[in-house]
C-alpha cells in the first residue's frame, strides 16, 4: 500500500518505490490546480512503481487519467521514468529544463554499447586501472548490454524557464534553476502562504538538490557537446554550491524533497552541505601535495565505507565525484591539472 501524506493546501506526496535501491522510494508530489492535478516527478519505470503511483493517487481521489501536467525536477530515471506511462494514460503535458531535456534526447538516440565505450574511455582518462575498465569493454564486445534506464520516459513537450512562474491555474509555482546534481535540475518554489502558517517564504519542492539527511551526488555532467571537450561541464560542484546559496536565500518555510521526508530547516541544511563540501575540498587539497589522478584521489577520500568494500558501479560514481571536487579546486586556483592523460592534479 503506497504511503500518502497530505501536506495541506492541496499538496500531497506519494511514495513510489525504487527497485533494488537503498533510497527506497521517490516522493512524487501532487499539486491540485484549477485545471486539474499536476505531478512533480513520477518515479521509476517499473510495474511495482506504477502500481504504487496509481494506488497512491487513487487514495486522494485522483485517477492517472485526470493528471493535467507533470513537472520534472531532473532527468534521472527515479524522477522521470514513469512520465511516458502518465502521458499515455492522461495526455498530460510534461515540462523539464532544456539542459536535462537535451540529456533525454541523447539517451533516446544512444546505443547502450556506445555508452559503455564512452564510460570506459572516461574512466581511463581519470586513471582507472585496467581491471576496472575491462568488464565494461568485455560487456560491450560481447553484446552483454542492458537497456539504458529511463528510455520509457517521455520526451518533454514544455520548457521550464528559470525564475518564471509555471502556468498552473490558481497556483504560484516558480522555477529555480539549481544545476549541480544534473545540468538542468530545478527546484520549484510554491510562493503561497504555508497552510500551517509556519514562518518563512512558502514551500520548496527540492527534488534531489536539498535533502534532509543525504548529500546528493555531484559528478560530471555527461554532455559531449559542451564543457572542456571530454563530455563534461567544467565545474559542476561550483554550480551546485552556487545553487545551494540561491536556495538558502529563498528561506522557504518547508522543504518537500524527492527522498526521505519533508523538513523545515532549509537554512541550516544549506549551511551543513556547504560546510561538508568545504571540508572535503580541504582534505582533498592536502592529498594533492603529490600529483594524483581522480582515481588515486578517490581511493584516499572518505566515503561511507572503506574503498576496498565499495562495489564496481559505486567506484565509478565515486571517481566522478572526486573529479568534480578536483575541478572546483582548479577553478579556485588552488590546484592545477597535469597532462597528458591520465590527468593528474597537484596543489599549487
Amino acid at each position: 500500500m503506497s504511503q500518502v501524506i497530505d501536506h495541506g493546501g492541496g499538496v500531497w506526496s506519494v511514495e513510489v518505490p525504487i527497485p533494488d535501491n537503498p533510497l527506497g522510494h521517490t516522493l512524487v508530489h501532487l499539486v491540485d490546480t484549477d485545471r486539474g492535478p499536476v505531478l512533480v516527478d513520477t518515479g521509476w519505470d517499473d510495474p511495482a512503481s506504477w502500481a504504487a503511483l496509481v494506488t497512491g493517487l487513487g487514495a486522494v481521489g485522483v485517477a492517472v487519467a485526470d493528471v493535467h501536467g507533470v513537472v520534472i525536477t531532473h532527468h534521472h530515471p527515479d524522477h522521470h521514468g514513469l512520465s511516458g506511462r502518465v502521458r499515455e494514460a492522461s495526455g498530460a503535458w510534461i515540462a523539464m529544463h532544456p539542459a536535462d531535456t537535451a540529456v533525454v534526447r541523447r539517451s533516446r538516440s544512444s546505443e547502450p554499447a556506445d555508452w559503455l565505450g564512452y564510460l570506459a574511455d572516461k574512466l581511463e582518462r581519470a586513471g582507472a586501472p585496467a581491471e576496472h575498465t575491462a568488464p565494461l569493454r568485455a560487456a560491450r564486445a560481447a553484446g552483454r548490454t542492458r537497456t539504458l534506464p529511463g528510455l520509457g520516459a517521455a520526451l518533454p513537450d514544455r520548457e521550464i524557464v528559470p525564475d518564471e512562474l509555471l502556468p498552473l491555474a490558481g497556483r504560484r509555482l516558480r522555477a529555480i534553476w539549481t544545476p549541480g546534481h544534473t545540468p538542468g535540475h530545478v527546484c520549484l518554489h510554491l510562493e503561497e502562504a504555508h497552510p500551517a502558517n509556519l514562518p518563512g517564504r512558502g514551500r520548496l519542492f527540492s527534488g534531489d538538490h536539498l535533502l534532509p539527511g543525504i548529500t546528493p551526488h555531484i559528478g560530471l555532467y555527461e554532455d559531449p557537446d559542451a564543457g572542456d571537450g571530454d563530455g563534461s561541464a567544467l565545474d559542476p560542484l561550483g554550480d551546485y554550491l552556487a545553487s545551494l546559496e540561491r536556495v538558502g536565500k529563498l528561506a522557504p518555510a518547508e522543504v518537500l524533497p524527492a527522498h526521505q521526508h519533508a523538513f523545515t530547516t532549509a537554512g541550516a541544511r544549506v549551511r551543513e552541505l556547504l560546510a561538508h563540501h568545504e571540508q572535503r575540498l580541504r582534505h582533498l587539497l592536502a592529498l594533492l601535495t603529490v600529483a594524483r589522478t581522480p582515481w588515486e584521489a578517490a581511493e584516499r577520500m572518505e566515503w561511507n565505507r572503506p574503498w576496498a568494500e565499495i562495489p564496481h558501479a559505486s567506484r565509478t560514481i565515486a571517481v566522478s565525484e572526486a573529479e568534480s571536487h578536483l575541478r572546483r579546486l582548479v577553478t579556485r586556483g588552488e590546484a592545477a591539472p597535469l597532462g597528458p592523460a591520465p590527468t593528474r592534479y597537484v596543489a599549487l
